[in-house]
């Protein structure tokens, strides 16, 4: 079995369009995404290695220094699977794009530390 990271993506547009709900809608549409994201939880609670978390603001650091960007990073997660296809299909419907206002996961391999 190996480790997988999936992180969660959702672009400006999305959640502009999150924004735009009314306030009854967007909440109805938050408890019934809370709801169904703790089912997929129970669902998979045995693959999950690091249930993760929602990411905040992002700042770049580069030789240039240090500066605000804005990327379509929302939150990740790390599970254990015995393929990556095994790791993907765990997220095949998953609330963060079916019912919240998240694009995409995109699913890769936690890779050895070369050398360890």
């Amino acid at each position: 079995m190996k480790n997988y990271l999936a992180v969660f993506l959702g672009s400006a547009a999305s959640m502009d369009a999150w924004k735009a709900l009314d306030d009854v809608e967007r909440s109805r549409r938050e408890t019934a995404g809370m709801e169904a994201w703790g089912q997929w939880v129970e669902r998979h609670r045995a693959a999950i290695v690091d249930g993760g978390s929602p990411l905040g603001r992002t700042k770049r650091i580069s030789a240039q220094g240090i500066a605000d960007v804005r990327n379509e990073l929302a939150a990740w997660t790390v599970v254990r699977a015995e393929s990556q296809e095994a790791a993907a299909r765990m997220f095949e419907g998953h609330p963060h794009f079916a019912i919240f206002p998240g694009d995409a996961v995109e699913v890769m391999e936690c890779l050895p530390m070369p050398g360890s």
